[in-house]
C-alpha cells in the first residue's frame, strides 16, 4: 500500500461553509421526503364462498410459511390462534399436535393449547392435556400451578389436593409447599397444612423454612407448638449448621410472648456458640433487646462488648493499626476496669514498629505516653508510671532518631513528683545524647520557669555552642537579659551573633538588634548599625529601613534626614545599575513624600520615576549551530536621570511619534479612497438613470410614429 494513500486528506479549507444547514432543516426534509406505508384494504366477505375463498387462501399462506421455517414456534401458534378466531378448534389442535412434534418440550406451545381448551371450557380435553403435561415436563410449576388453579376454580378440592400430592412426590422447590400449604389454608384443613410443613422441613431443612412453619403456628395461636419447632429446628441444625437468623426468630418469638429471661438465655446461648464472624446480626439484635429489656449496666455492658469485639476483629486483620489500639484503650477505660486497660496497653506497646524509621513511630510513641498518663492520673501508681516512661526511653533509637516530647514529658513528670534532680538528670542526659532544639527549648523554658537564671543562661550557652547558626536562640538569649535588664550584656550577645560567619536568618537577627537599639533609645548606634549592616548587603528594603528610622527619630530635620537617605540609596543603585531595586526605592520613597514632604519634594521623586518599554533581546542559542536565531520580548525601565539611556529613550519617543503620524495617513488615505469610490458610485447610478429615461423617451416616439391614429 502507497504510504501516501493511507494518510488522512488534508483539509486545506478549514473556514465555514457559506450556507449552513440546521438539525431542524434536515429532520424538516426527512420527514417530507418519507414515503407513505402501503396500507393492506379492507376486505368485506359478503358470502359464504368468499369467506371459504378467504379461508383457503389464509391458510395457504400460514402452510408456506410453516414449510419455510418450520422450527419457527412463532408461526405455528399465529396460525393455531387463527384458527382459533375462526371457531376451527379441530383445525387449531391439529396445529398444536403437529408443533408438538416438532418441538415436544416447548412450554410456550403447551401453554397456550391448554389455555384454548380452558378458555373454551373443555375441562376434560385440557385435564388430559395437564396430565400430559406433567408426565412429559414434571419440573415446570407453572402447569402445576395452573392445573391446581383449574380445578380449585371447578371447586374440585380433592381432585386438586390429588395434583398437589402428584406434584409433591417430585420434591420440587420451596415456593410449591407454600403453594400447597396455602391452599390448605384456604380451606381450613390447618392438620393437612401442618402435615405438608413436616414433610416440606424434611425435604428443605432451611432455617427460614423451620421459621415459616413457627409464624405458622403463632399466628394460630399454638405457642407450645411454636416453641416446639424453634427447638425442633435447633436440635436438627446441630452446632455445625447453626445460624443466627432461627435463634433471632427464636428470641423475638419470645418477647413477644413476655418471656425475657427465655429470649435473654436464647440469645446467650448462640452467641456462645455461633463464631463472631457469622453472628454480627444476632449480636445487634441482642443490643436492641437490652436497650430495650436490660438495665443501664446490663446495656453498657452490651454495647462495650460489642465494641470489644469489633476492635479485636480489627487487631486480628492488622496489630500495626495503632489507631485501632486507641480506641481499644479509650473503650477500656471507660468501663473503669484498670487489669483491662493495663492489658490492652501492654499488647499495644509489645506492637513495635518493624523498621527504626521515624515516620513508622510517630504514632506508636503516643502508646507509651498514653499509658504512662493513664498510670498517673487514673491509677495514682507513679511508680508504675515511671516504669512506663523508663521503658520508652530505652526503646527508642536514640542514635538515629529521637522524640523529644517524651524526654519533656519525663522530666515534668519527675517535677511533679518534687523530684527536681532526678527531672535535670533526665534532661542533661537527653542533650547528652541526642540534642535538639525541641530540648534546648523545652529545658530553658522549665529553668525559667524555676526562676533559675544562671542555669538558663548556661543552658543558652550550651544550646548556641551545639547550634551557632541558630538567629533565633540568640535572639531569645538577648531578650532574655534584656527583660533581666542586663543591656550590657544583650548587647554583647547581638555583637557576638552577628559576628558569626554563618547564619540561618540574619535578616531577623540585624531586625532584633536594631530593634534593641531604638527601644533603648540609642539613635546613633542604631544608625551605626544600619551603616554596618549595608556594608555587608545593599539590599533595598535596608535603605527604605533606615529612611524610615531617620523619620521617626525624634528631632528636628528628621524629614530631611530620611530624604537624604533615600537620595543616597537611589544613587548608590544607580551606580550598581539595579533598576528594580531602583524603583522599589522610589515607589517608597514617593509615600513618603507624600505623607510627609511637600509639592516640590514629591515632583522631584516624579521626575525621577522611570518609563517601562517593551524589548526584544537574543537568546542563546543551547542545542546546536545553524540554527536560526530566537527572541524574546522583555520589559526593561528607562530613567529620566540615567545619561547613558538618553538618545535611546529619545529614539523611542521619536519612533512612536512616526509610528503614530503613519497610522494617522493611512487612515486619512482610507477615509478618502472610501469616499472617491461611494462618488463614483454615485455618478455611475446617475448615468444609469438617465440612460433609462432616454430609452423610455424613444419606445414612446416609436409607437406614436407606427400608430395608425397618428398618421
Amino acid at each position: 500500500m502507497d504510504k501516501r494513500s493511507s494518510q488522512a486528506p488534508k483539509i486545506k479549507n478549514k473556514n465555514a461553509a457559506p450556507v449552513q444547514i440546521s438539525a431542524e432543516q434536515i429532520l424538516r426534509e426527512a420527514k417530507e421526503r418519507q414515503e407513505v406505508a402501503i396500507k393492506v384494504p379492507k376486505q368485506k366477505i359478503h358470502d359464504h364462498a368468499e369467506l371459504m375463498e378467504y379461508r383457503g387462501r389464509k391458510r395457504k399462506e400460514f402452510e408456506d410459511r410453516i414449510q419455510r421455517s418450520r422450527l419457527h414456534i412463532g408461526e405455528w401458534l399465529k396460525y393455531a390462534t387463527w384458527e382459533e378466531s375462526q371457531d376451527e378448534l379441530q383445525r387449531a389442535r391439529s396445529i398444536y399436535e403437529r408443533a408438538l412434534q416438532v418441538d415436544s418440550s416447548n412450554s410456550t406451545l403447551y401453554l397456550k393449547y391448554v389455555e384454548m381448551e380452558m378458555k373454551h371450557k373443555n375441562i376434560a380435553l385440557a385435564r388430559n392435556l395437564f396430565d400430559r403435561i406433567v408426565t412429559i415436563l414434571p419440573r415446570r410449576d407453572q402447569f402445576w400451578l395452573k392445573y391446581t388453579y383449574m380445578e380449585e376454580m371447578l371447586e374440585e378440592v380433592p381432585r386438586a389436593r390429588q395434583i398437589f400430592e402428584r406434584w409433591m412426590q417430585w420434591e420440587p422447590e420451596e415456593e410449591a409447599w407454600m403453594a400447597y400449604v396455602k391452599f390448605e389454608k384456604r380451606y381450613k384443613e390447618l392438620e393437612r397444612a401442618r402435615v405438608v410443613y413436616e414433610r416440606f422441613v424434611h425435604i428443605h431443612p432451611d432455617p427460614k423454612n423451620w421459621i415459616k412453619w413457627a409464624e405458622f403456628e403463632e399466628r394460630e395461636g399454638t405457642n407450645e407448638k411454636a416453641r416446639d419447632i424453634f427447638t425442633r429446628a435447633i436440635e436438627v441444625m446441630g452446632e455445625e449448621l447453626m445460624e443466627q437468623r432461627l435463634f433471632i426468630a427464636f428470641a423475638k418469638f419470645e418477647t413477644r410472648q413476655k418471656e425475657i429471661e427465655r429470649a435473654r438465655v436464647i440469645y446467650k446461648y448462640a452467641l456462645d456458640r455461633i463464631p463472631r464472624s457469622k453472628s454480627q446480626a444476632l449480636y445487634n439484635q441482642y443490643v436492641q433487646f437490652e436497650k430495650q429489656f436490660g438495665d443501664k449496666d446490663g446495656i453498657e455492658d452490651v454495647v462495650v462488648g460489642k465494641r470489644r469485639l469489633q476492635y479485636e476483629a480489627d487487631l486480628a486483620d492488622n496489630l500495626k493499626n495503632y489507631d485501632t489500639w486507641f480506641d481499644y484503650g479509650k473503650l477500656e477505660e471507660s468501663t473503669g476496669d484498670v487489669d483491662r486497660v493495663r492489658e490492652v496497653y501492654e499488647r499495644a506497646i509489645a506492637q513495635v514498629p518493624p523498621a527504626q524509621e521515624k515516620r513508622l513511630w510517630r504514632r506508636y510513641i503516643y502508646l507509651w505516653i498514653k499509658y504512662a498518663l493513664f498510670e498517673e492520673l487514673e491509677t495514682k501508681d507513679y511508680e508504675r508510671a515511671r516504669q512506663v516512661y523508663k521503658g520508652c526511653i530505652q526503646l527508642i533509637p536514640h542514635k538515629k532518631f529521637t522524640f523529644a516530647k517524651i524526654w519533656l514529658l519525663y522530666a515534668k513528670f519527675e517535677i511533679r513528683q518534687l523530684d527536681l534532680s532526678a527531672a535535670r538528670k533526665t534532661l542533661g542526659m537527653a542533650l547528652g545524647m541526642c540534642p535538639k532544639d525541641k530540648l534546648f527549648k523545652g529545658y530553658i523554658e522549665l529553668e525559667l520557669e524555676l526562676r533559675a537564671i544562671d542555669r538558663a543562661r548556661t543552658l543558652y550557652s550550651k544550646y548556641l555552642e551545639w547550634a551557632p547558626s541558630n538567629c533565633a536562640a540568640w535572639i531569645k538569649f538577648a531578650e532574655l537579659e534584656t527583660e533581666l535588664q542586663d543591656t550590657e550584656r544583650a548587647r554583647a550577645i547581638f555583637e557576638l551573633a552577628i559576628s558569626q560567619p554563618e547564619l540561618d536568618m540574619p535578616e531577623i537577627l540585624w531586625k532584633a538588634y536594631i530593634d534593641f537599639e531604638v527601644g533603648e533609645e540609642e539613635w546613633e548606634k542604631a544608625r551605626d548599625l544600619y551603616t554596618r549592616l549595608l556594608e555587608r548587603t545593599a539590599h533595598v528594603k535596608v535603605w527604605i529601613s533606615w529612611a524610615h528610622f531617620e523619620a521617626s527619630v525624634p528631632h528636628e530635620g528628621r524629614t530631611v534626614a530620611a530624604r537624604d537617605v533615600f537620595k543616597k540609596a537611589s544613587q548608590k543603585m544607580k551606580e550598581q545599575e539595579l533598576k528594580e531595586e531602583r524603583v522599589i526605592l522610589l515607589e517608597a520613597w514617593k509615600e513618603f513624600e507624600q505623607a510627609q514632604g511637600t509639592a516640590e519634594t514629591l515632583k522631584s521623586v516624579q521626575d525621577l520615576m522611570p518609563k517601562m518599554v517593551k524589548k526584544r533581546r537574543q537568546i542563546a542559542s543551547t542545542s546546536g549551530v545553524g540554527e536560526s536565531a530566537q527572541y524574546e520580548e522583555y520589559y526593561d525601565y528607562i530613567f529620566p536621570d540615567d545619561q547613558t539611556q538618553k538618545p535611546n529613550f529619545k529614539l523611542i519617543s521619536k519612533a512612536h511619534e512616526w509610528k503614530l503620524k503613519r497610522e494617522r495617513a493611512e487612515a486619512e488615505k482610507a477615509a478618502a479612497a472610501a469616499a472617491a469610490t461611494a462618488k463614483a458610485a454615485e455618478a455611475e447610478a446617475e448615468a444609469e438613470v438617465k440612460a433609462e429615461e432616454v430609452e423610455v423617451k424613444t419606445e414612446e416616439e416609436t409607437e406614436s410614429q407606427e400608430s395608425p391614429d397618428s398618421a
